[in-house]
């Protein structure tokens, strides 16, 4: 039997949680009879409840199950967690294949699932779609593996690559389905990232649950649009003595080449269990921000400046040398009415 079909599904099953999970991966299942009919789907849902595995096993009663087949894009789990060992409910349940998409990389399960399942007698097939179930945990990956918070961009261009008239107008460059799109990819991540140049020049509102600010001088106007929600950490030179602010945790920050220590600011994320976070921010700190960059989205509109004191999307450095440009992957080409969102991946020097 073919699986990729299969393992598409749980991926797409998987997705329907993002935003959700951290910081869990995200998983998908699907479960067939032993005549291979599609008899059960599940997907894990939110941090602290069922697994994907256990979701769909939990909705079987009668034993149809037994003999049968289940499909999920990582590697059932061999302990215990905030739930019991899916790895155990599997066997317990009597299935007799389990087709894996990848598998885990927490060192705690690393191959464990797997072992237990065929100490049981259960047949393991794995590597089904792997790049695709590797690219849909990304997060969870560098997580688990690097221990650092994984750090996307958003950037909205002219197709000359600007953010802003030289005088600072901006709304809108992209259409209402890209500012759509952005409310959605906001929603992937534990967080939003950005600094008081596009609080002060732009007033955003960004709703998301969390915000990071970065404000060295202390100089944004603590009733602006975007501290009226969310749970907000602000980062401020550390000789500085911040106001006193019921709903904003401030963190005094070193500094580095006359900015907030970026290095700093990203550990500290990461010891705050913030695990993902998406930038959105002025060209200035974009630039900056690529050398620790994970991924990019990057909205273009159709529209040209043709002024060359506009702004730039990525503008914090002078090269002159073409060949020291930071060098990226396109994966992906989206359209949203007559803007494109492209999403690229920086290239390993």
């Amino acid at each position: 039997m073919q699986y990729e079909e299969l393992m598409k599904k749980c991926i797409t099953l998987a997705r329907q949680a993002e935003g959700n999970t951290s910081p869990n991966p995200l998983v998908g299942c699907v479960i067939l009879d032993k005549n291979g009919k599609e008899i059960s789907t599940g997907f894990h849902k939110k941090y602290g409840e069922n697994h994907a595995e256990r979701d769909a096993l939990l909705k079987l009663k009668n034993g149809e199950e037994k003999d049968g087949t289940l499909i999920v894009n990582l590697e059932p789990c061999s302990h215990f967690g905030k739930t019991p060992p899916c790895a155990d409910l599997i066997i317990e349940r009597g299935l007799k294949k389990v087709v894996i998409g990848m598998r885990d990389v927490n060192p705690i399960v690393a191959g464990n699932g797997i072992k237990k399942l065929q100490a049981a007698g259960i047949e393991v097939i794995e590597n089904i779609l792997e790049d695709e179930c590797k690219k849909l945990n990304e997060v969870f990956i560098k997580n688990m593996q690097e221990h650092k918070t994984f750090i996307a961009i958003k950037t909205a261009t002219t197709l000359d690559g600007k953010i802003a008239t030289s005088n600072g107008s901006s709304k809108w460059i992209t259409s209402e389905q890209a500012r759509n799109e952005v409310k959605n990819i906001r929603n992937r991540y534990d967080a939003i990232m950005t600094t008081s140049s596009t609080i002060i020049a732009d007033n955003p509102t960004m709703e998301h649950r969390k915000k990071i600010i970065l404000d060295r001088e202390l100089k944004t106007d603590l009733d602006a649009k975007i501290y009226q929600s969310g749970e907000i950490y602000l980062f401020y030179a550390e000789n500085k003595r911040p106001p006193i602010h019921q709903n904003i945790k401030f963190i005094p920050t070193p500094i580095k080449d006359e900015k907030l220590n970026l290095d700093f600011i990203l550990k500290k994320l990461y010891d705050l269990k913030i695990y993902s976070v998406l930038i959105e921010s002025g060209g200035v700190f974009n630039g900056t921000a690529l050398e620790f960059a994970d991924k990019i989205y990057h909205f273009i509109a159709p529209k040209i400046t043709s002024d060359n004191t506009s702004r730039s999307c990525f503008n914090s450095r002078q090269i002159n040398d073409i060949n020291n440009s930071y060098n990226f992957h396109i994966t992906q080409i989206n359209r949203f009415g007559e803007d494109i969102l492209l999403t690229y991946y920086p290239i390993a020097k």
